[in-house]
């Protein structure tokens, strides 16, 4: 085959490439399914065209408008899935708060199941401090014996806070999911965890407050403990809604039933990240500096006040339009 045999068989082809690749950097949804089917058509047969061209023809202009065709349809074909920027931004202006106002009865349970052990512990430690090791076992005597001569275990080097508010960011994250997952046990083992949260919390504040040690420890939680507690009472009652479909699926089956609050509740959860981030770092870098307490409590008011008003109060308006 010479070289005007060839263009004139298949330039039409290569034209009819060019412009649905124009197509598709305008907007990919305005092809169709025919429309797509046939691009990946003309793209393997231009793939074969170049083929030849290099072979026959690899000093002519044919050959390199030919590479050129080639790879940006390559681009376009098999690109990743991108993450649309539109798509992220009306998640966080309407669909996560909507979100979180739809589990909202999960979520006060789920703070109600760590406030009252919190109370609880807290009381009886205070009456009682010998009964922080019924509660927390043995290992906790290190600390104990720390505060009993007036020392707080919070102080950080600041040599060592950015490693420290890596570890916390971390661990924050875990705690979250594995509250989130234990859903999946009828939401019991969600419940345990935020309990249990409740009871040791409670517990070293009351033994902190029986030694008069109680607010450095406030101080050094109030900056970044609203996020951080808000976040993983989210996470509780996204396992307890979990667990509810389990227990009551209604018309659907268990499983279904699971599929679908899961799904939901993932949403949530990774919504979350960020402000695990969020408080991740205010614990790393502002809750153990030597800042005012007045600014850590503003920091924490700040923060905890405008997350709470972001969840309860941003896409009512749109939701109201819907109903």
């Amino acid at each position: 085959m010479n070289l005007d045999t060839f263009l004139h068989q298949r330039k039409p082809a290569w034209e009819r490439l060019d412009t649905l690749l124009k197509r598709t950097q305008k907007n990919v949804r305005s092809l169709s399914a025919r429309d797509l089917e046939e691009l990946g058509r003309l793209y393997q047969a231009t793939t074969a065209d170049l083929a030849l061209a290099q072979r026959d023809f690899p000093s002519q202009r044919v050959t390199v408008y030919l590479n050129g065709l080639v790879g940006r349809a390559h681009a376009h074909i098999y690109q990743g899935e991108p993450l649309r920027r539109r798509h992220l931004i009306d998640f966080y202006r309407q669909t996560f708060p909507q979100l979180y106002r739809d589990l909202l009865p999960y979520t006060t349970l789920a703070f109600g199941l760590f406030l009252l052990p919190a109370l609880i512990t807290f009381l009886l430690v205070w009456r009682n401090p010998d009964l922080i090791y019924v509660l927390e076992g043995p290992g906790i005597a290190d600390l104990v014996s720390k505060v009993e001569e007036g020392r707080l275990w919070t102080e950080i080097a600041p040599s060592v806070r950015s490693a420290a508010s890596s570890f916390i960011l971390t661990n924050n994250i875990q705690v979250t999911f594995l509250t989130f997952a234990g859903g999946i046990t009828a939401g019991l083992f969600s419940a345990w965890i935020v309990l249990s949260n409740g009871l040791h919390l409670g517990a070293i504040f009351g033994l902190l407050q029986y030694h008069g040690l109680s607010l450095g420890l406030g101080e050094f939680v109030v900056a970044h403990g609203f996020i951080e507690l808000s976040v993983i009472f989210v996470a509780g009652g996204c396992g307890l809604y979990m667990g509810d479909g389990l227990i009551r699926p209604g018309l659907q089956s268990r499983r279904a039933a699971l599929i679908e609050r899961g799904q939901l509740s993932v949403r949530i959860i990774l919504g979350c990240v960020p402000l695990l981030v969020l408080a991740g770092l205010i614990e790393g870098f502002i809750s153990p500096s030597a800042l005012p307490w007045p600014v850590k409590l503003a920091v924490g008011l700040f923060t905890g006040g405008a997350l709470h008003y972001y969840w309860l109060r941003v896409g009512m308006a749109s939701e109201r339009e819907r109903k």
